[in-house]
Formats: structure tokens, sequence, C-alpha cells
């Protein structure tokens, strides 16, 4: 009897995983739909410095009304957390984004194309003194490449590059 329940239990848990996978977001995330999965991208450091790899897993939550975001570097030497939802008050797609460095986002999507957009965030708290980022993913051909800008002490940094790939790796926080 034991393992009837067993296999029943595991059909339910199995069938309701693969079930939320496949299930759509809200007509307006739809465009992220492409994006779920994990990502891992290898930054371009200066010659002598140590590699920096930044693993990003992208979800489906709160059945369909948002989508969840993770990521660390380095295997958890830094890491943060985001919630992408559409707000109907201001009519736009916002964001919240939660690090383990002690500084915060919030911000807004402006969506470009069909697999790309803008983020535009205004910071809290970090100890760079970076005050706004400016961000722009675009995915094509299996892979995901976002564009960052900063705010940092008055000033917009040159923009960097990077490409993500899929992966298998998991977000790791310490």
């Amino acid at each position: 009897m034991k393992q009837v329940l067993f296999l029943i239990a595991s059909l339910y848990l199995f069938s309701s995983t693969g079930l939320a996978a496949s299930q759509p977001f809200s007509k307006e995330l739809e465009i992220f739909a492409p994006f779920v999965g994990t990502w891992e991208a290898v930054f371009k450091t200066e010659n002598g410095k140590p590699t920096v790899t930044d693993i990003s897993k992208w979800e489906r939550a709160l059945n369909g009304k948002a989508l969840r975001t993770l990521h660390s570097v380095n295997e958890g030497q830094y890491g943060g957390e985001s919630l992408i939802f559409f707000d109907k008050s201001k009519q736009q797609i916002v964001f919240y984004y939660f690090t383990t460095a002690d500084f915060h986002t919030q911000g807004v999507i402006e969506v470009t194309g069909k697999n790309s957009f803008v983020a535009y965030e205004d910071v809290t708290g970090n100890q760079d003194g970076i005050t706004k980022v400016k961000s722009t993913s675009t995915l094509s051909q299996g892979k995901m490449t976002v564009s960052t800008s900063y705010l940092k002490k008055g000033n917009w940094t040159a923009s960097e590059q990077r490409t993500y790939k899929p992966s298998s790796k998991q977000v790791i926080f310490k």
C-alpha cells in the first residue's frame, strides 16, 4: 500500500511540476517566456584578473503573474533575486531586485521588440556610488546578450556587454 501511495504522490508531483512549467505567463509578461531557463556568462576581465562567471535562472512565478530571476556570481560571491510583474496602476512592467551586497533596486521595463527589452533601475544603498542602471537584454539564436551601463558618482559608465548561454549549473547563495 505504501508503494502505491508513493507512486500516486510521485505522479502527482511530477505532473503538477510539468504543468506549472508549461503554463503561460500573463499577457503582459509573455515576452519573458523564451527567457525561462538557466543561463551562464563568463565576463571579460583584464589580464591577470580572476574569471567572473554569472549563473542566472529565470522562472515563471505566482501563476504566471510574475517572473522570478535569481543569479549568483562566482558560486555565491555575490547574488541577487528579482520579481518582475505588471503593475496595473502604472500600466508598466516593474521589478524589485535584492542583493547579497546589502543594496536593492527598483525599476521599470520597456519592451523594445519580440525578444528584447530595456530595464531602467533606481539603486538604493550601493556602496560604490551607483545610483542608476540601464540594461538592454536581447535573446537571439539561443543566446542572451545583456548590455549594462551604470550611473556612478554622477557619470554614466561605458556599456558592458555579456553573452549568456544555456547552462545546467545551479545558482548558489552563500
